[in-house]
C-alpha cells in the first residue's frame, strides 16, 4: 500500500485532547457541552442500528445490509452541521445522515428487506434514496445544485460517496459541472481504505483530496474520526456554497471497520493488525475521552444514551420483523413522476398473469 501524508484537519485527538486549530477553530466555537453529549447519543445510537440490522440480515430477515461501523463521526458530524432545506444525495452506506435527517427507523431497512423501492420520501426530509449505482448521486446532487443557483435560493447539496467512487466517471464529471457552473454542493468522500477489497492505495496515488483543486475546487482533508474537525470543514464547505463561492471538496480520512456488506468477508484481504490499529482511533470512544475531561461523561449520560439506543433498536426489529411484504403490482408504482404507456401495458400484463393463478385454483376445485 502507498504510504499518505498524515496531514489532516484534526480537532480532537484519539486520546479525547482537544487541539487549537486558528483557521478551523472559529467554525466550532459555538458548539456546547450538551451538543457534544447530543452528538455522542446519536453516533452510540446509530452505531446500535448498524448492529442490529447486521444481526437482522444474519438472521434471515434481510437480504443485505451495508454497516457503517466506524465512520459515526464523518456522517454525524456533517449531517448535523446542514439546514433542513439542504439535500442530501447519499450512497448506501450513509445510514448515519438519514438518521439525522429524521428518516423513520423502519424505513431505513425497506430496500434491504426487499419490501420497496425506495424506503422514504425524498422531499419530506431533504434526503434522496440511496444511489447504489457507485458515484451515480453526484451527478443528481450537483444537477441539484445548479438548480438551488437558478432559483436564487441559498440552500446546499451535499453528496456522499466513498474513495473507490472516486474512480468513477460520474464522480468526475459532476465536479466538472459544479466547478463550471460554481454550483453550492459539498462534495463529502469518505475515505474508509477500502474500496470493497481493493485498497485506497491501488487506486489513488496522492491523497483523494489533492484531486479536487485540479478541478478548480477547493479541499479539505480532515479526521474523519474526529467529529469536530468534520463538522468544522462541513460548515466551511456550507458557508462558502451559500455565499456564492460554488463547490467544495472534503475528503474524511476515516476506516470501514466492518466488512463492505454482509455480503463480505474482509477477513479475506485485510490485515488484522490494520484493523486494531484503527480501533484505537474509534470515533465514538475519543468523544468519550473528551466530554470526560470536561466533567460530562455522567452515569446518567450513559445510562440515558444506552437507553435510547435499547429503544430504537427494539423499534427497529419491531418495524422490520412486522414489516408487510408489498402488493406485487406495486413494483410498478413511482417508477416514472408521469404516466408512461409502456410501463402501464407492463402493468396490464404481469395483472393478467397473477390473474391465471386464480384462475387455475378456480377449475381445480
Amino acid at each position: 500500500m502507498v504510504d499518505f501524508p498524515a496531514e489532516f484537519v484534526q480537532l480532537l485527538t484519539p486520546d479525547g485532547v482537544r487541539t487549537a486549530l486558528a483557521d478551523y477553530d472559529p467554525w466550532v466555537a459555538d458548539v456546547t457541552g450538551e451538543q457534544l453529549a447530543a452528538m455522542y447519543e446519536d453516533m452510540i445510537v446509530v452505531r446500535r442500528i448498524d448492529t442490529e440490522a447486521t444481526a437482522l440480515q444474519r438472521q434471515g430477515e434481510l437480504g443485505l445490509w451495508p454497516p457503517l461501523l466506524g465512520q459515526e463521526a464523518a456522517q454525524i458530524g456533517s449531517a448535523r452541521s446542514l439546514r433542513s432545506d439542504d439535500f442530501v444525495f447519499s450512497s448506501y452506506r450513509e445510514n448515519a445522515v438519514a438518521y439525522c435527517r429524521g428518516v423513520d427507523y423502519t424505513d431505513i431497512l425497506r430496500v434491504w428487506r426487499g419490501s420497496a423501492q425506495s424506503g422514504w420520501n425524498p422531499f419530506e426530509i431533504g434526503m434522496a434514496s440511496p444511489a447504489i449505482i457507485i458515484g451515480a448521486q453526484t451527478l443528481h446532487a450537483t444537477g441539484w445544485a445548479m438548480g438551488a443557483k437558478f432559483d436564487g435560493s441559498d440552500s446546499v447539496a451535499i453528496t456522499y460517496f466513498g474513495d473507490g467512487a472516486t474512480s468513477e466517471g460520474d464522480v468526475n464529471e459532476a465536479m466538472v459541472f459544479a466547478a463550471s457552473f460554481q454550483v453550492p454542493v459539498i462534495f463529502f468522500c469518505q475515505n474508509n481504505q477500502w474500496a470493497i477489497s481493493e485498497p485506497v492505495g491501488l487506486q489513488a496515488h496522492r491523497n483523494i483530496a489533492d484531486r479536487a483543486p485540479g478541478f478548480g475546487i477547493p479541499s479539505i482533508r480532515v479526521d474523519g474520526n474526529d467529529v469536530l474537525a468534520v463538522m468544522a470543514a462541513t460548515r466551511i464547505g456550507l458557508d462558502r456554497a451559500r455565499n456564492g463561492g460554488g463547490p467544495t471538496f472534503i475528503e474524511a480520512v476515516t476506516y470501514r471497520m466492518g466488512p463492505h456488506t454482509t455480503a463480505d468477508d474482509p477477513t479475506k484481504y485485510r490485515d488484522v493488525a490494520e484493523l486494531e490499529a484503527w480501533r484505537a482511533k474509534d470515533p465514538i470512544l475519543r468523544l468519550q475521552r473528551l466530554l470526560d475531561s470536561m466533567g460530562l461523561f455522567t452515569p446518567e449520560l450513559e445510562a440515558k444514551t444506552q437507553a435510547k439506543a435499547d429503544a430504537v433498536a427494539a423499534e427497529l426489529r419491531a418495524g422490520c420483523i412486522g414489516m408487510p411484504d408489498p402488493a406485487p403490482l406495486t413494483v410498478f408504482d413511482n417508477v416514472y413522476a408521469t404516466p408512461h404507456t409502456t410501463l402501464d401495458g407492463q402493468r396490464a400484463e404481469y395483472a393478467d398473469y397473477l390473474a391465471s393463478f386464480d384462475a387455475a385454483d378456480g377449475s381445480s376445485s
